[in-house]
């Protein structure tokens, strides 16, 4: 799963978005650019509702990747 993040998000607000993914027992990597962060979910994510998430301030998007079978 990738979680896109907003360029303008507070450090707090990043903060509290790691800190729901810990919490559901997600493992990610941060990969930060000039105008994006994109989180890289690692753990069973197809069974996980994103309604949350999505709604977390800061997160722009977030995308499940289909398991392959």
């Amino acid at each position: 799963m990738l979680v896109v993040i907003k360029k303008q998000i507070s450090e707090t607000d990043l903060d509290q978005v790691k800190q729901y993914l810990i919490e559901q027992d997600f493992d990610f990597h941060q990969s930060t650019g000039t105008n994006r962060t994109i989180l890289g979910v690692i753990g069973d994510t197809q069974q996980f509702d994103t309604t949350h998430l999505e709604a977390m301030a800061g997160v722009h998007v977030v995308f499940k990747i289909p398991s392959e079978g």
